[in-house]
């Protein structure tokens, strides 16, 4: 049963530099918006064709050159979150739960429009840069929920083809139902926050290339965009690769599912990856390769339930996502399938928003 808000908490306050504010929040209000409908030249990371067996799925993509990796690797740290995001998470100096519940409606939403992988990194990307640098008003349960409703519309407009309009995107059964032009302030909070720089890099940007790099071939098997998709998917959910940057995450997991686990064939494959560090490439292998305990001693494993998408696109984002524990073990030597590959996971939490708003 959606809750109605108390008109003492019916506004959204902003910090005094923000040249904003949200006044009139309503709740139950319906919205005839149609689905905006656009061509996306960036829609790379999806092009997944059948070869001319049509037996196979390859990455038909463009191949980037070392000069333009470098000059996007160069790029990275404007898209990331403050330095200190991860150190405040675990310190408890941000509420956690704040993440979570936001998380909880991206997965729900991604996994009902069937929307792709990319839009789901940058929702993510989206909500964790806005968290480090503006702190939500504590107090207001709806807060987390209309904050994740804004990154995930502004990553469907920046990467999806078919968009729902605000109130369509509201799927389920939410807590709170939002007007329309309430989502549209929060769109405008967040970008103004994040500065405009919506184009963000994630890992989807250079996998492709460092898989490439590995196998030396300009078209990759499915089995390995699968995987690559499946674990990268994985990896955003959780708090500890928040330290890693996204070519340093897209190097690891190119090196995981290419099934490259003897200490001999992780050295030839960082040989080919002289653009990126070394050290903070194995740091990030050792990390994925103990995903399962971190998942595990979070207890985020019980708070997981499986969606079962019905249309292609849903389908293939539900086969990505492998069992990490099947795929990586402590010495990186066990063989790998996608046999029985995972449904798609959605992080579920109850935990109330009680961050403090600080002026």
């Amino acid at each position: 049963m959606e809750e109605s808000i108390d008109p003492a908490t019916s506004s959204l306050l902003c910090l005094e530099n923000n040249d904003m504010c949200f006044d009139d929040f309503d709740c139950n209000v319906a919205d005839e918006s149609p689905y905006w409908d656009r061509k996306n030249p960036n829609f790379n990371n999806q092009c997944l064709i059948e070869d001319n067996l049509g037996s196979e799925l390859v990455l038909d993509s463009p191949v980037l050159s070392d000069e333009i990796v470098l000059g996007l690797v160069g790029k990275e740290r404007d898209h990331l979150p403050r330095d200190d995001y991860l150190e405040r998470l675990l310190g408890g100096d941000l509420d956690l739960s704040v993440r979570r519940q936001a998380l909880d409606w991206i997965w729900k939403a991604h996994a009902h429009y069937d929307f792709g992988p990319s839009s789901l990194c940058l929702s993510v990307n989206y909500l964790d840069r806005f968290l480090s640098v503006y702190e939500l008003p504590g107090g207001n349960s709806w807060s987390a929920q209309l904050l994740a409703i804004a990154c995930l519309s502004i990553a469907t407009k920046m990467d999806e083809i078919k968009v729902p309009s605000c109130i369509d995107i509201q799927v389920g059964e939410p807590k709170f139902l939002f007007e329309a032009k309430t989502i549209q302030r929060m769109e405008l909070l967040v970008l103004s926050t994040l500065k405009w720089k919506m184009q963000a890099l994630t890992p989807f940007s250079f996998v492709d290339y460092f898989l490439k790099k590995i196998t030396c071939d300009q078209l990759l098997v499915r089995s390995s965009i699968l995987r690559s998709v499946g674990l990268i998917l994985d990896i955003i959910t959780c708090i500890n690769f928040l330290e890693f940057k996204p070519s340093e995450i897209a190097a690891a997991v190119a090196i995981s599912v290419s099934r490259k686990f003897k200490a001999e064939e992780i050295d030839e494959a960082l040989t080919c990856f002289v653009i990126v560090g070394k050290e903070r490439i194995l740091k990030c292998l050792e990390l994925i390769r103990d995903l399962p305990l971190i998942q595990a001693s979070t207890n985020l494993g019980n708070n997981l339930a499986p969606l079962v998408p019905q249309s292609p696109i849903g389908v293939l984002d539900a086969a990505c996502l492998i069992t990490i524990s099947d795929e990586l073990t402590v010495g990186f030597s066990t063989d790998t399938s996608l046999d029985t590959p995972n449904s798609k996971r959605m992080k579920s939490c109850s935990d109330p928003l009680d961050g403090t708003f600080k002026s």
